[in-house]
């Protein structure tokens, strides 16, 4: 939202009171308060029939800065609020004449008290914005509404990153970013998930603690400066250090929950009837026996809206004219080695026999005059379960409780952006602020529901909305994509945004949506559908078996899926590490090497982890062009060598693909490629990648309850390399990538292999000493 008329000028009919002459500074307890009047003071009667705005600053935990502006404190404050983690923390606080100085860990700001308004924000001694001149402000428009804004600078070569999952430029500098979830489709300005928390290059973050509508102006009101602004008396925003991309993260997902763990089976394919087709328990079995037929591991079912009937979603009953006997079908599915999903939303149709249940006992949100509210889009005279009531919570859960009992293992929870302003709640939260807010008591019940039926570690979600703290209920998607090259795109913009805003893991419908995609579309789009955390079939219309787009669409979702399920020791571990240090698996260039400024804008190709750098293709005839940082990379798939620190355009065919393994990896690769819940560690085979005489290289595998089963170190002197290992006495093997023949092997054998020499320890050996020819 703008309030200036250029740089000089403020819009006609606002009034903008600034900081300008800071008059006190007091502290209380770990805070500091600091006081200016909006004007110069020279005498006591200047003090009369003015402003005095308000700065506290504090710390919830190390290295973050919390930031408190206010007009008028007495204002009442509803709910929602975010669900913060804070600690006890360390403050320091120094004032004197000149200075007043709040540290937190290595992370501090600093008031200069003698120049108008003039504050810092350093970490290490080092300055990453700060906020100066003009740059808070408390507004009043034409119609006498109050707004509080606050400017942070931008220094030269400064990118600004985040702020949800967002389809438009990957870097935001330049746009206006409104948070207020809508169902918007991949091809626009909104979003499903609006997370008012940015991330900048220069290794800090800032978020803003309002669930309402935050407006962002990100170099585009005042170009060296973002903005960010909310309606009422006051603003709070929090400076999250770090010094690094990825401290910043962790930092940012201590203070806001930190993502669960998917269960393993998560990570494999799922397959799904599509939205509006046709299909009963015949068509079902017809698609999952196809796909074990032509040998495509499968993970997961997911049945789409129309398993109940129509008009009365969602009453949680499955259509007895489709599905005379769901508890059998369910059971035979299962039988198969298959999970089950099922569509779910927070609404309740008119038809739904929980209508009226609902509205008896007050369940569903209201009007202002006590009256259910209702509309006819998506459901005709649908209402909205209020989930600040404890016991609609209840009532919904034990709902679906009821389908996990008869089988189902996972919800897709869609929706969740429609909520309207003009209502009332259980327990007089503010609408307004619930509008974003609602997808996080919605995913949290469901998600709540799972844990307390199938167990923590088993429970896991397919959601479209969220906001701050939604992070710590995976898995999320992408939402309505169409079938083009275009849209592939900008999914992977909008999956590498919400990487950056804390979200660990991330899917989307591949081949698109909307449509039905060309075939060469839709094998491309499988490439990297089955190189993301989470990969699903899904359409509207049509349905989108592989066999439907031609036999090589179904030798490329083979060979995507198996891929997938070898590479699951390393995924799983990468997994883990979402869940401990808030990185996202599919990882932002920016991310992973922040010191490489060619890195800084790429939105077209993304790392897998910390190890596999993988560039989609996005045009029919196969060309890529792709960046490799520093190092020497090999492509997986091929065996290529290449040296980074330059870009490469190259051509593939449709089983391959720019898949890079960077040098000095050790790649835990596991036996089996018929699913992606198994025993990792056991005949584990540790891909060991361009080992440069000095390095050392570590890897992990873990099982699938998280715990470390083996830790694996390769070091290389001269010609000698030597691998070790501790943990559980598991078959295991060395693959030396690229390397055809060694001259020798203590404590174990050697033979050529497909992609290098494969070293083989003897019985019960714990390492290998490997002598290069």
């Amino acid at each position: 939202m703008k309030f200036t008329d250029g740089y000089w000028q403020i819009r006609e009919g606002y009034e903008v009171q600034n900081p300008a002459d800071i008059r006190d500074i007091t502290l209380n307890g770990d805070s500091m308060t600091v006081y200016a009047a909006t004007k110069k003071i020279e005498t006591k009667g200047d003090t009369l029939n003015g402003t005095l705005l308000k700065a506290t600053y504090s710390s919830p935990m190390p290295d973050v800065i919390r930031v408190q502006l206010n007009h008028h404190k007495g204002k009442v404050k509803k709910n929602p609020e975010f669900e913060l983690y804070t600690e006890q923390t360390d403050v320091q606080i120094a004032i004197d004449e000149e200075v007043a100085e709040l540290t937190s860990g290595s992370l501090s700001v600093k008031v200069n008290r003698k120049e108008g308004w003039n504050i810092d924000f350093n970490f290490a001694g080092k300055r990453m914005t700060g906020s100066g001149w003009r740059a808070p402000a408390y507004i009043k428009d034409p119609n006498k509404t109050a707004f509080y804004r606050e400017q942070l600078d931008l220094g030269v070569g400064e990118y600004i990153y985040g702020l949800g999952e967002r389809f438009t430029p990957f870097v935001k500098n330049g746009q206006i970013v409104d948070m207020w979830n809508e169902d918007g489709g991949t091809s626009s300005e909104q979003s499903y998930k609006n997370i008012p928390f940015y991330l900048s290059n220069k290794g800090y973050g800032v978020f803003v603690n309002h669930p309402e509508r935050v407006s962002y102006e990100i170099a585009s009101e005042n170009v060296s400066r973002v903005q960010f602004s909310v309606e009422g008396e006051s603003l709070e925003y929090f400076i999250i250090g770090g010094g690094t991309p990825k401290e910043v993260l962790n930092n940012y997902t201590k203070l806001t929950g930190k993502p669960a763990l998917p269960p393993a089976w998560t990570f494999g394919l799922w397959l799904t009837t599509s939205f509006t087709t046709d299909y009963d328990e015949t068509t079902v079995n017809h698609f999952i026996d196809g796909m074990a037929e032509r040998d495509i591991p499968l993970s997961v079912f997911h049945f789409d809206c129309f398993w109940m009937k129509e008009y009365q979603w969602c009453d949680f009953e499955w259509d007895k004219d489709m599905f005379p006997d769901p508890e059998g079908m369910l059971r035979r599915l299962k039988d198969k080695g298959l999970k089950i999903c099922a569509w779910i939303n927070p609404y309740i149709a008119e038809k739904s026999h929980l209508f009226d249940e609902g509205m008896e006992h007050g369940y569903l949100v209201k009007t202002a005059d006590g009256s259910v509210w209702q509309w006819d889009k998506w459901q005709a005279g649908m209402a909205l379960v209020d989930f600040t009531n404890p016991a609609a919570v209840k009532w919904y859960k034990d709902k679906l409780k009821t389908l996990v009992g008869q089988g189902v293992d996972s919800f897709k929870t869609d929706f969740g952006e429609r909520i309207p302003t003009d209502v009332v709640y259980y327990d007089g939260s503010d609408p307004v602020k619930m509008h974003n807010y609602y997808t996080f008591l919605y995913n949290k019940a469901v998600f709540e529901v799972l844990e307390e039926t199938v167990g923590k570690g088993e429970a896991a979600l397919f959601a479209r909305s969220a906001t701050v703290g939604g992070q710590q209920f995976p898995v999320h998607w992408g939402g309505d994509c169409s079938a083009s090259y275009e849209s592939m795109a900008e999914t992977v913009r909008g999956g590498l945004s919400l990487g950056l805003s804390g979200f660990g893991f991330w899917s989307h419908d591949i081949s698109g949506f909307e449509m039905t995609a060309a075939p060469d579309v839709y094998k491309r789009w499988v490439q990297f559908g089955l190189l993301s955390s989470h990969s699903r079939l899904h359409g509207s219309t049509s349905y989108r078996v592989p066999w439907l787009f031609g036999d090589e669409a179904v030798d490329v979702v083979r060979e995507f899926t198996k891929l997938k399920c070898r590479l699951m020791p390393y995924l799983f571990n990468s997994a883990v590490e979402s869940t401990v240090k808030g990185l996202p698996m599919m990882r932002a260039m920016m991310l992973e090497y922040p010191e490489d400024p060619t890195c800084a804008p790429l939105d077209t190709q993304y790392m897998f982890g910390d190890s596999i750098l993988v560039a989609p293709i996005f045009n029919k005839e196969g060309d890529v062009k792709y960046y490799l940082p520093e190092g020497t990379w090999t492509n997986y798939l091929t065996g290529t060598v290449l040296e980074g620190n330059r870009w490469y355009s190259e051509n593939h065919d449709f089983m391959t693909l720019p898949m890079m393994v960077k040098s000095n990896t050790i790649l835990a690769v596991g036996q089996q490629d018929n699913k992606t819940d198994y025993d990792f560690a056991d005949g584990v085979s540790l891909h060991v990648f361009q080992l440069a005489d000095g390095a050392t290289a570590h890897a992990e595998v873990v099982n699938l309850q998280a715990v470390k089963e083996l830790d694996v170190t390769a070091t290389r002197s001269g010609s000698v390399i030597e691998v070790s290992t501790s943990g559980v006495g598991k078959a295991w093997s060395v693959v030396l990538r690229g390397i055809n023949e060694v001259a020798s092997v203590d404590g174990g054998k050697s033979e050529a292999g497909v992609d290098g020499v494969v070293i083989t320890p003897a019985a019960g050996a714990t390492s290998v000493k490997i002598t290069l020819a």
